[in-house]
């Protein structure tokens, strides 16, 4: 038993003391060591890489130099690929175009020499805003040519053009629209006294364009030869004002060519009742300024009667011995009242077609009604006039 006790302490002790002690002093000594010495290398690593940072970019840049030096390259390829992979919109792309082309243009101002004469909306010969003056006249008596009918001349306007010999100093065309809008802008002030249905909208609104659709026209001149606005409720038929010259300066109300619906329900009212309709037409006012209210012979215009889409012969499933078939054989719905140049040019033009459209108004509110009230209801009405 004594032996056996004596035997196994002394191993357990010698595993305990000699082995595992110096195993760990040794590691962790290595540890150290390799812990400190990466500190001093990486700091010679970076003072290296500064003087060679520092030494191509400096003035005395030679061949060994540009070889040396690897993380320059690295970034300038790492920024080639990123802007490869920016793509710029093409609203940019068109204004760096435009800038390097008037920079390009203001260089060759001072070296070339401008050939030709721009003339521009003349100085004299104005108005105040909401009248039209002559110059406009004439500049839209010019697009009756074709040679003057285009965008080069209405932005620059040449010379061979111009009837007078009037230097002038900005775009024409650009005055005469000024000039329509003003006009506009006064006239819808004026109507909305005597309609109230009128909307107030801005002359932008309510003006035409001036570019015609040649899309299915043998005459290809882009430009209309008048300005043109429309007055009325939003979707409903109201007052058309037109400028043109050459006396043709009209202003009109109604309906032009209704749809197919609009039409049958117009005519299905009439059927019921035209009593509303045909007592506006036939008051002394109306008649003074649009005619009498009647077929004339040979197809002339007067009143609602004698447009050009008139049917000659009844339309399809009414008798044509229908006590309304002159009122049922238009298919348009309109008067026009024309103007010369001269009244066009006066100062209280715009008056005096506030007093036509008061005129106009109780007929455009008619049809209005005609063209929207459901037939249950114009019935209704009838039977409580009876």
């Amino acid at each position: 038993m004594a032996r056996e006790s004596t035997t196994k302490t002394p191993r357990k002790a010698a595993v305990k003391s000699t082995k595992p002690q110096p195993l760990k002093a040794k590691a962790g000594a290595k540890r150290k060591s390799r812990k400190e010495k990466p500190d001093v290398e990486d700091e010679e690593e970076e003072d290296i890489y500064r003087k060679a940072v520092k030494e191509y970019d400096s003035d005395a840049l030679d061949d060994a130099s540009n070889v040396e030096p690897e993380p320059a390259p690295k970034k300038r390829k790492k920024t080639a690929i990123s802007q490869g992979k920016t793509t710029s919109s093409p609203r940019k792309k068109s204004r760096r175009a435009k800038k390097d082309s008037d920079e390009e243009f203001d260089d060759a101002e001072d070296e070339q020499e401008v050939i030709g004469e721009i003339v521009q909306a003349p100085k004299t010969g104005r108005v105040p805003p909401g009248q039209i003056s002559q110059n406009t006249l004439e500049f839209l008596g010019h697009m009756k040519d074709p040679k003057c009918n285009n965008r080069e001349w209405c932005v620059t306007l040449p010379s061979e053009c111009v009837a007078s010999d009037t230097p002038i100093a900005e775009p024409v065309y650009r005055v005469a629209e000024k000039e329509w809008k003003d006009f506009v802008e006064a006239f819808t002030d004026a109507i909305i006294e005597v309609d109230p249905e009128v909307p107030p909208l801005p002359p932008k609104d309510v003006i035409h364009r001036i570019y015609r659709d040649i899309r299915f026209s043998n005459d290809k001149t882009p430009y209309k030869q008048g300005f043109s606005a429309s007055f009325s409720r939003s979707g409903r038929k109201g007052t058309f004002a037109g400028f043109k010259p050459g006396n043709q300066s009209i202003i009109a109300a109604g309906a032009w060519c209704p749809g197919k619906n609009e039409l049958s329900t117009i005519r299905a009212n009439i059927k019921r009742n035209p009593r509303r309709l045909r007592e506006i037409i036939s008051t002394p006012d109306f008649v003074e300024h649009f005619g009498e209210p009647k077929p004339q012979p040979e197809g002339e215009r007067s009143n609602i009667f004698g447009m050009e889409d008139e049917l000659k012969v009844a339309p399809k499933g009414v008798d044509k011995n229908h006590k309304d078939i002159d009122l049922l054989k238009c298919r348009s719905f309109a008067v026009v009242e024309r103007f010369l140049d001269s009244e066009v040019l006066a100062p209280d033009f715009k008056e005096r077609l506030a007093k036509v459209a008061a005129v106009m108004c109780p007929f455009v509110h008619c049809l209005n009604d005609m063209m929207s009230v459901m037939e249950s209801e114009s019935e209704g009405e009838e039977d409580g006039e009876e």
